[in-house]
């Protein structure tokens, strides 16, 4: 029996079969993984997802190859297309949708704000409509929105991020969340349909696509590229270890408030730059750089994992710290994380290290593509 199996007692709201948007992205395939071999769940899981860049069928391949007969059931498609989200939510007699689809990196964004409109916003929306069709129609049905700390903008050296706090977002994928999220409280104060937000900080771990700052510094160093830190690298961020997250999500879905928003932050805040040192220093002890055969020679002089930071050209609208208070989960729902993030650090890079057959299946040409015009000429 694993130690860490969640149990969660006294739960009120039955959750016999959850639909999980996005669930072949990062976060949405761990909280699948967690909900069927962790979580005290025995019911069916249904994945929707789009399968765009960051979303990995390879991320769930034994969760298929176990639960697939009976429990687990992919299916491909897009969460603006509401006749596919009809039939799912018939065909499956849904009860819980547990929405995590969403295009989520600010830098692309940036570059190509669409597609975080149409993902983002309207697929939002189209899942909300389906979601009150069939809530009207006598479906028992529960929407969790997941959503991001980002919505409220930009802290200075001291305070925190409350559920209380203005939204405040300062890029097109901060705004599209932000919007997201209003969407879906409007749709329990207009119509009734029984919904829980959460608000999380930065999330890292197993599976996560290399866009993202941990997953590209741990194999850009390995690879002896580049690691590139915007600006200054002070910019400051909370980081909470996934399944720390996926255990919060599934307390808030059992126990939570109806029409509550509720902040999950990980208490583990750190600069940028501190954090690509922490990376550098960990492969030192478990691939050495003299070892490393990737890594090349300055001035004649081998180098160090720590002499391939540069620093870039700061992103617009950067902002510069993020930190969630996270009281109410504490105090209502008796969670903190468990993961202090050395320890959930050194966990990241050991999967990295030891996942190469992944990291291959997910080094796409469009991924290559991106990481060269964005990074390689600054």
């Amino acid at each position: 029996m694993n130690p860490e199996k969640i149990n969660i007692i006294d739960t009120v709201k039955p959750h016999r079969c959850v639909l999980v948007t996005g669930g072949s992205g990062f976060i949405g395939s761990n909280f699948i993984r967690f909900l069927l071999t962790e979580a005290d769940f025995e019911g069916i899981v249904v994945n929707l997802d789009k399968l765009t860049y960051a979303g990995n069928p390879g991320n769930l391949t034994d969760i298929a190859e176990t639960f697939g007969e009976n429990r687990y059931f992919f299916h491909h498609g897009d969460i603006c297309d509401k006749p596919t989200i009809n039939r799912l939510l018939r065909h499956y007699n849904i009860d819980t949708v547990v929405h995590f689809a969403a295009e989520s990196h600010v830098d692309r964004s940036i570059s190509g704000p669409g597609e975080f409109i149409r993902t983002n916003i309207e697929g939002t929306f189209t899942l909300l409509e389906a979601a009150r069709e069939y809530h009207s129609e006598g479906g028992s049905i529960h929407f969790h929105h997941v959503s991001t700390d980002e919505v409220y903008g930009s802290l200075g050296d001291s305070g925190y991020f409350y559920e209380h706090t203005p939204y405040d977002p300062h890029s097109p994928y901060s705004a599209s969340k932000a919007s997201s999220d209003h969407l879906v409280r409007a749709y329990f104060h207009t119509y009734g349909l029984p919904v829980t937000v959460s608000n999380c900080s930065n999330n890292y771990g197993p599976y996560q696509f290399p866009e993202k700052l941990i997953p590209l510094m741990i194999l850009n160093a390995q690879e002896g590229k580049t690691l590139p830190i915007y600006g200054d690298g002070k910019n400051v961020r909370d980081w909470l270890y996934v399944r720390d997250h996926c255990v919060a999500i599934w307390l808030v879905i059992n126990k939570g408030g109806i029409g509550q928003t509720y902040n999950i932050g990980g208490e583990n805040e750190y600069p940028n730059i501190e954090i690509v040192g922490k990376i550098c220093t960990i492969l030192e002890g478990k691939l050495p750089a003299k070892k490393n055969s990737n890594l090349g020679l300055a001035e004649g002089k081998p180098l160090g994992y720590k002499d391939l930071i540069t620093f870039v050209t700061d992103r617009p609208g950067h902002d510069q710290r993020y930190a969630i208070k996270a009281d109410k989960m504490r105090l209502e729902l008796n969670w903190r994380p468990a993961v202090a993030f050395p320890q959930g650090l050194e966990r990241t890079v050991d999967w990295y290290l030891d996942n190469p057959e992944w990291i291959r299946s997910i080094r796409s040409g469009e991924y290559t593509d991106w990481i060269v015009k964005n990074y390689s000429k600054r």
